[in-house]
């Protein structure tokens, strides 16, 4: 099973290789169009190799959506914690009246 994961990381490696090697072209990145950037007097951009803005979009589109998951999945978190705790409190006191229990009948003790 071990030899399958390694192998599926080489192909995906092997990918990624792949694209970068053939998009090695640099490609102007700017954060307003043209016009916008006239009328604000804001006009910055960057030159990166295309592969670079691949990989990096990835990279975003990942980061995005398991933060958009987590917050999602927060009502879950907080409802599994909620129960966690009341569990834990009705253990603390199922082990008291037992302990209550013993004390006071032999032969109920004797029975559980």
């Amino acid at each position: 099973m071990k030899y399958i994961r390694y192998a599926i990381w080489a192909v995906i490696a092997i990918a990624l290789v792949a694209v970068a090697l053939g998009n090695r072209q640099p490609v102007e990145l700017t954060l307003l169009p043209e016009g916008l950037a006239d009328i604000f007097a804001f006009n910055t951009g960057v030159t990166l190799p295309l592969y670079a803005v691949i990989f990096g979009g990835i990279v975003v589109g990942l980061l995005i959506g398991f933060l958009w998951e987590w917050m999602r999945e927060h009502k879950h978190r907080a409802e599994a914690r909620r129960q966690s705790r009341e569990a834990h409190k009705l253990k603390r006191e199922v082990k008291r009246l037992k302990g209550e229990k013993h004390g006071q009948d032999d032969v109920l003790a004797l029975l559980e």
